[in-house]
């Protein structure tokens, strides 16, 4: 039986590329070559595309050649350039394994609904929903979902620190891995705080503070048929969770311990894991997505965010909550194929 061919996109040209090249090298280790034949199409950080061997080390160079993926439906894959010349490459489906602005936000999943070729994950409209988190949260409210209480500043607007009861968190709305967050505490410090979230977006969140654990809880396949694996808590030591900014985060994180499954009573788990549920059919996704909450005191749950292509490196909460509930990272990455060719998105 011939094998499916299968476009792997990673890298990228945001903060998240050596995120996504580290996630494309744990898909490597566990898809199934035997079923399928993969593509591996990396993005370099200046934008460039290229058709390489794999996501190792150096996959810039050597034998990689220029690659597109083409929006003429009838090339329904790739344009990869070959002595001079343009070869088509048709693809069966694409595992978007890119992470972060242009890749989890729409703007990929757009170019991959122009190319006719089956994707796995989100599609547009849900994809930029969840990447900016003011928008979450207002589909989040009309679908009665508790969110923490939040502000928006829009490019140029000044922050007045009377107007906020510290501790709040200042954010890039339309980022992800933590980058540009600050937990402000003193109203000197909300100024700077901005200042840091503006470096990765013009729009800047600002939220209250909530008390309670970090949980969280992948969630797999098309409504109505969701499979969510075992729910996680983040402990934390001090500071908040940041683990993709780390240096070494492969051997252990700074400032979080990861308990799967959580240590949380077992009607608090189901309430996470139902939420879970509730806020990927509010918000329309598909595929796979991580949904983190907290977990107050008094067992009431708060949306923290939506993840629509969360981490799969080897230290990374989505394929870890799906390995503790039985489906390993192979099985995963097949459903998602089969998510992808025969199930209702798009």
């Amino acid at each position: 039986m011939d094998r499916l061919r299968v476009g792997i996109l990673f890298g990228g040209t945001t903060e998240e590329h050596p995120v996504s090249v580290k996630s494309a090298r744990e898909v490597a280790r566990h898809l199934d070559t035997e079923r399928y034949q993969p593509y591996w199409i990396g993005i370099t950080r200046g934008g460039a595309w290229r058709l390489c061997d794999g996501p190792d080390v150096g996959w810039e160079t050597g034998n990689a050649r220029p690659a597109v993926l083409a929006p003429d439906r009838d090339v329904h894959g790739l344009l990869v350039l070959d002595g001079g010349r343009y070869e088509a490459v048709r693809l069966d489906v694409v595992l978007p394994v890119l992470h972060g602005r242009l890749g989890e936000d729409g703007a990929a999943q757009g170019l991959l609904e122009l190319s006719g070729v089956p994707y796995a994950g989100c599609d547009v409209q849900s994809s930029a929903l969840c990447m900016d988190k003011s928008l979450t949260y207002l589909v989040a409210r009309g679908a009665g979902i508790v969110t923490p209480d939040f502000r928006i500043l829009a490019p140029g607007e000044d922050a007045d620190p009377g107007r906020f009861t510290n501790p709040v968190f200042v954010k890039p709305a339309r980022s992800g891995s933590s980058f540009g967050v600050t937990k402000v505490t003193r109203a000197e410090e909300l100024a700077g705080a901005v200042e840091t979230a503006r470096r990765y977006d013009a729009k800047v969140l600002i939220e209250e503070a909530v008390s309670g654990s970090e949980v969280g809880c992948a969630v797999l396949g098309n409504d109505p048929d969701l499979v969510t694996g075992e729910v996680d808590r983040v402990a934390l030591s001090h500071g908040f969770f940041r683990i993709h900014q780390e240096s070494e985060p492969e051997s252990g994180s700074e400032n979080a311990t990861f308990l799967v499954p959580a240590d949380i009573p077992e009607e608090s788990r189901a309430l996470v894991q139902e939420t879970a549920k509730a806020v990927y059919r509010a918000l329309g996704c598909a595929g796979l997505a991580r949904v983190d909450l907290f977990l107050r005191a008094d067992g009431t749950v708060v949306l923290n965010e939506v993840n629509t292509l969360p981490g799969l490196t080897s230290y990374s909460r989505y394929p870890r909550m799906m390995a503790a509930s039985g489906l390993p990272l192979a099985e995963v990455l097949d459903r998602l194929v089969s998510l992808a060719r025969t199930g209702k998105q798009r």
